[in-house]
């Protein structure tokens, strides 16, 4: 018998509603920030991830999809959602629009990566970007988008992580004190963590292997090493947090796990703390669109994954409303009535009503169990007499109450219920 491959899953239609109930709520915040949906393809060229991305990350040296396609090209399953949208930006002409340009996006991610509660090697994320303008402000604006939501969403305990990681100007001599820190711990460190010593420091905070966690905490912090620019940048976007009353701690280990990102960067986490339960997370991209053959352009936004938010939606018990209305149940005993029933409930549904029609050949009492089995509101039923009388049964399967009513007089009653 054939299974899901690993690390994918089935949305059944019992959970349908958590996925909808969190898009509709994402859409309606990114609207009142004056934010514009954006769809890309599910596969671009490879190199698009690895000049973006980064080669030696984790992303890029392990986790993706790619492969050739019979034209010979090499492409790649979206492992992340900035580049494309940033590809996007550039080959559609948005630098030509007002700046800066806001969009929201959902989108599948592939990750080769070992499966987990929430994450999976096709997973869903919801994020946004805002591309064209440098003001700290708007870092300030994403960090509220994906905080506003999630407060919406009525999910509780959410701690707000930010940190800055500094630019090219600064990061260069940040990365040498870094080296210089590591270089007495190096053989204690992860197979990751000595390959990524000289390839990529800042990544040695990244580092998810308990046995390096003591030595990124006593690592050196980026925040302590921003030059004047970054230094202002970051003391506004701490500033605007604080005017704004959005509550955050400084964490000198998040760099996030991506080679594109400068500056600012945040998480949101829920109560059990740590990367590996990051319910968002972002930051500052403001190299990435010239890393892409555009002229310098800033750039911030965040990725959301959806598992991770329903998850959290399930555990902290939030009632989510049903996806549907509860049915109305046709209830038909007997060949001619099974006619009328098939009619009256196309009728009905012409009328906006969700509407099932009972199995047929089944007796009063099955077709009964079966209204109640799809959580029905009302039955109606039909019979001979029913037929013979003009009328049609209304049963409340609530109250367990039944009265007969004209056909002219069901939309009016089924739909105030």
């Amino acid at each position: 018998m054939y299974r899901a491959p690993r690390g994918t899953t089935d949305i059944l239609p019992q959970d349908q509603r958590y996925w909808r109930y969190v898009e509709r709520r994402a859409v309606a915040v990114c609207q009142r920030f004056g934010y514009q949906r954006i769809d890309t393809p599910l596969f671009e060229a490879a190199g698009l991830f690895v000049r973006s991305v980064g080669e030696d990350t984790d992303i890029v040296e392990k986790e993706t999809y790619t492969f050739q396609d019979r034209g010979g090209d090499e492409l790649t399953l979206r492992p992340e959602g900035t580049a494309p949208v940033c590809r996007a930006y550039l080959e559609q002409g948005m630098h030509n629009l007002p700046q800066p340009v806001r969009l929201y996006y959902f989108c599948p991610i592939f990750r080769y990566e070992r499966p987990q509660a929430g994450r999976y090697r096709q997973h869903h994320q919801f994020g946004i970007e805002a591309i064209g303008d440098g003001d700290p402000l708007i870092d300030v604006e994403v960090i509220q988008i994906g905080w506003t939501l999630l407060q919406e969403l009525e999910l509780q305990s959410m701690s707000l992580v930010v940190n800055s990681i500094g630019d090219p100007e600064c990061r260069p001599g940040y990365h040498q004190r870094l080296r210089e820190y590591y270089r007495g711990h190096l053989d204690h460190l992860c197979d990751d963590c000595r390959r990524r010593f000289d390839r990529n420091p800042l990544r040695l905070l990244d580092c998810k292997k308990e046995s390096c966690q003591p030595y990124i905490a006593e690592a050196p912090r980026s925040a302590d090493h921003l030059c004047a620019p970054c230094r202002e940048h970051w003391d506004a976007v701490t500033g605007q947090l604080d005017n704004l009353e959005i509550p955050y701690r400084v964490d000198h280990r998040l760099v996030r796990g991506l080679d594109y990102y400068s500056r600012t960067v945040f998480e949101i986490q829920p109560p059990e703390e740590g990367s590996q339960s990051t319910i968002l997370g972002g930051g500052r991209y403001d190299g990435l669109i010239q890393e892409l053959g555009g002229r310098p352009t800033p750039g911030v936004g965040f990725g959301s994954g959806m598992e991770r938010i329903i998850v959290n939606l399930k555990k902290q018990q939030v009632k989510v409303p049903p996806e549907m209305p509860r049915p109305v149940v046709v209830v038909a005993l007997g060949d001619a009535a099974r006619i009328f029933g098939v009619k009256l409930a196309a009728s009905l549904r012409s009328g906006g009503l969700s509407i099932l029609v009972a199995p047929g050949n089944r007796s009063l009492k099955s077709q009964l169990r079966y209204a109640s089995s799809m959580d029905a509101r009302y039955a109606l039923i039909v019979g001979d007499e029913e037929l013979q009388r003009g009328v049609v049964g209304v049963r409340d399967m609530d109250r367990g109450e039944q009265r007969q009513l004209a056909e002219a007089d069901l939309p009016t009653v089924l739909q105030d219920s």
